[in-house]
C-alpha cells in the first residue's frame, strides 16, 4: 500500500510538473520578426490559428486551456513582441491585457502624399490606399484648417509614438496637435511680422528645405523670397519646378522646365506655390521665421560649388554670378565626361 501511495505522488508529481511547465515554461516561440499583429477585426480562431502558422506555439490544446483560465475573450487588435522563453500564461496575459509595442514613427522629410502614405502601411495596419484617401478627402483635412494641398502643415518633423492598428484619423490628428503645439504665438507672431501666415512660412521653408541644407543660407534665402514676394515678382524657385514635374533627382534645371505647366511651377506663376513642397525641418522653419531683413533680390549657387551660395540685389551682380556658376558646371560635365571615356 506504501509502495502505491508513493508511486501516485510521483506520478502527481511528474503530471503537476508537466502541466507547470506547458503553461509556465519558456514553451513559446518568438517568431522569425519578434512580433506577432493581430488585425483588426479578427476573433479568437484567428488569432489562434495564427500562432500556430507562425509557430509560436506548438499547439491549441494548452493555448486554449490558458486562455479559458484567463478569461481571453475579448481580441485586442495590435502589434505584439513575442519574446524568447516567453510561457504560455505571460502570452495569453499580454494579449488580454492589449499591451502592445508602441510604433515610433520618425518624420525627417516627405515630398507627396503617396511618399507619406508608403511609410504608414509600412509601419502600421493602415495601408497606403486608406491614408491617401484620407489625404485626398477635403472633408477629412478641413476639420484641421487644411485642404489636400496644404495637407502637409500639419507635419512637424519629429519622432512620434502611436499605436500599430492607428487609424489615418488618429495618425494625423497627433500630428496635426503637434504642430499646433510648434506654432507658439511667438513663432505666429514673427510670421507674420515677415508679412506671411504660418501655412505660408511653412511652404516657403518647404522651398528652402530643398534649396539648401547650408544653415548659414537658409535665412537669407528666405529673405529673397521675401522680398520677390513683396515686389510681387515670381519667386523663381528651382525645387518648385522639380515639385511639379514630379522628379526629384534632376540635378539641373534647363531652361526648356521652367514653362512645365503646374500651379507649383514659381517661374510661370507669382507669388508661393499653393502649399508645401515637403515636410521642412523645425531648424529650417526658425531659420524662415528668423531670417534677417534685406535687399537682397537675387542669389545663385557658388562656382566654387561648395554648396554655398552667393546673394545680390542687382540683376546685373546677379548674371555675372549665375555666368559664373554655368561655367562651373559646363566645367564639371565635361570632366564627367571624359572619365566616363577613358574608363
Amino acid at each position: 500500500m506504501k509502495k502505491i501511495i508513493v508511486t501516485l505522488l510521483i506520478i502527481v508529481i511528474i503530471v503537476s510538473a508537466f502541466v507547470g511547465w506547458k503553461i509556465f515554461g519558456p514553451t513559446v516561440h518568438a517568431p522569425e520578426g519578434k512580433f506577432f499583429y493581430i488585425r483588426t477585426g479578427s476573433n479568437y480562431s484567428t488569432v489562434t490559428s495564427s500562432l500556430l502558422n507562425d509557430k509560436i506555439i506548438s499547439g491549441g490544446a494548452w493555448f486554449n486551456l490558458v486562455a479559458k483560465q484567463l478569461k481571453y475573450k475579448i481580441i485586442k487588435p495590435g502589434k505584439y513582441q513575442v519574446k524568447k522563453g516567453m510561457s504560455l500564461f505571460e502570452l495569453v496575459r499580454m494579449l488580454k491585457n492589449g499591451r502592445q509595442t508602441p510604433v515610433d514613427l520618425t518624420i525627417i522629410k516627405f515630398r507627396t502624399k503617396e511618399e507619406f502614405s508608403r511609410r504608414i502601411n509600412k509601419e502600421f495596419e493602415t495601408d497606403s490606399l486608406q491614408m491617401i484617401s484620407f489625404l485626398n478627402n477635403p472633408d477629412s483635412l478641413q476639420h484641421y484648417g487644411l485642404d489636400t494641398s496644404t495637407w502637409a502643415f500639419a507635419i512637424v518633423p519629429d519622432t512620434y509614438t502611436y499605436f500599430w492598428n492607428s487609424t489615418p484619423t488618429k495618425i494625423f490628428s497627433k500630428l496635426e496637435a503637434a504642430s499646433q503645439k510648434f506654432w507658439s504665438d511667438e513663432r505666429k507672431q514673427k510670421a507674420s511680422e515677415h508679412g506671411l501666415t504660418p501655412i505660408q512660412a511653412y511652404t516657403l521653408a518647404s522651398i528652402i528645405e530643398e534649396e539648401t541644407n547650408r544653415k548659414e543660407d537658409k535665412g537669407k534665402i528666405a529673405s529673397v523670397y521675401i522680398n520677390r514676394v513683396a515686389k510681387g515678382m515670381p519667386l523663381q524657385a528651382d525645387p518648385t519646378v522639380k515639385f511639379a514635374m514630379r522628379d526629384f533627382g534632376l540635378k539641373r534645371i534647363y531652361e526648356k522646365y521652367l514653362s512645365w505647366p503646374s500651379p507649383y511651377n514659381t517661374y510661370i506663376n507669382k507669388g508661393l506655390p499653393p502649399g508645401p513642397i515637403c515636410t521642412p525641418s523645425p531648424e529650417t522653419l526658425d531659420e524662415v521665421l528668423n531670417s534677417p531683413k534685406t535687399d537682397y533680390i537675387y542669389f545663385v549657387a557658388d562656382s566654387d560649388l561648395n554648396g554655398g551660395s552667393v546673394f545680390t540685389s542687382t540683376y546685373e551682380e546677379h548674371l555675372k554670378y549665375a555666368k559664373l556658376y554655368q561655367q562651373a558646371l559646363d566645367k564639371q560635365d565635361s570632366i564627367r565626361k571624359a572619365r566616363q571615356n577613358n574608363q
